[in-house]
């Protein structure tokens, strides 16, 4: 596959006309009631926590309750400030580093109120109408599941932002992001207690089950990626490059990320 190192006037052309659209979709009436989310997170790591909150309390068009798992981390000082910190509603539950990663989000998503249920990883961007899009996609669909596409990664050891449109967008599907998975509370079957791929586990699960489930746009996230062992999905930075389809030097998100 060739790889364009610099995207071009064309490629920068066809994802402007991608924003326009994700941006005209957003114009569709919404509904009387603003949707409530549990937005679900697992952190190990307490310098990413007070940004990963922050993301979210910028959320538009819903209202946010955080449930929290601090892996590992419970009295690091940076941790205690992120939470102390943070403007939402904020459910805490602690484990020690050793209780897998899935038993630990289950333990914090069991506290859910909200009318869905939202996975966030605490080392990815989000742009701030993250949540609304997917629940645009949710009432235009009608899927059970839905999730955003895995498109943009920033390779941090290369400070190098890369695209892969090989999962497309928009589109009936059995794997989306799993830092992007939203679901009706109702519907939530629980987190399986596995040290990594909780999140495909859940979806395999359910779409055995017949869950449906429904691929967005991909325009407002971005994946980092550090040294494979940073990660439950663990894939060296090569894997990345050799999938890009364009490929650009620093932070290069969408625009709809609406980053600073």
């Amino acid at each position: 596959m060739s790889v364009n190192r610099e995207a071009g006037p064309r490629c920068l052309a066809d994802l402007r006309r991608e924003e326009h659209s994700v941006r005209l979709r957003r114009l569709a009436p919404r509904p009387a009631l603003t949707p409530t989310v549990s937005v679900v997170m697992s952190s190990k790591r307490p310098h990413l926590l007070a940004s990963a909150l922050a993301q979210i309390a910028l959320q538009r068009h819903v209202e946010v309750e955080v449930l929290l798992g601090l892996h590992g981390i419970a009295d690091h000082p940076l941790a205690r400030r992120a939470v102390e910190e943070c403007e939402l509603p904020i459910s805490v539950v602690s484990a020690d580093a050793g209780t897998p990663f899935g038993a630990l989000l289950d333990l914090a998503a069991a506290r859910a109120s909200g009318e869905f249920v939202a996975k966030w990883d605490d080392d990815d961007w989000y742009g701030p109408e993250h949540l609304s899009d997917l629940l645009l996609a949710r009432r235009a669909s009608g899927a059970d599941i839905v999730g955003t596409a895995a498109e943009f990664f920033y390779l941090e050891p290369l400070t190098t932002t890369i695209r892969r449109i090989s999962y497309t967008s928009e589109v009936w599907t059995d794997f989306v992001a799993g830092g992007t998975i939203l679901l009706a509370r109702d519907d939530f079957p629980g987190f399986e207690p596995l040290p990594r791929g909780v999140d495909a586990a859940l979806l395999k699960s359910q779409h055995a089950r017949g869950a449906r489930i429904y691929r967005a746009h991909g325009l407002g996230y971005v994946l980092r990626r550090s040294h494979s062992e940073g990660h439950t999905w663990q894939l060296p930075l090569a894997h990345f490059l050799k999938v890009a389809h364009n490929q650009w030097r620093g932070f290069r998100p969408s625009l709809l990320l609406e980053a600073s």
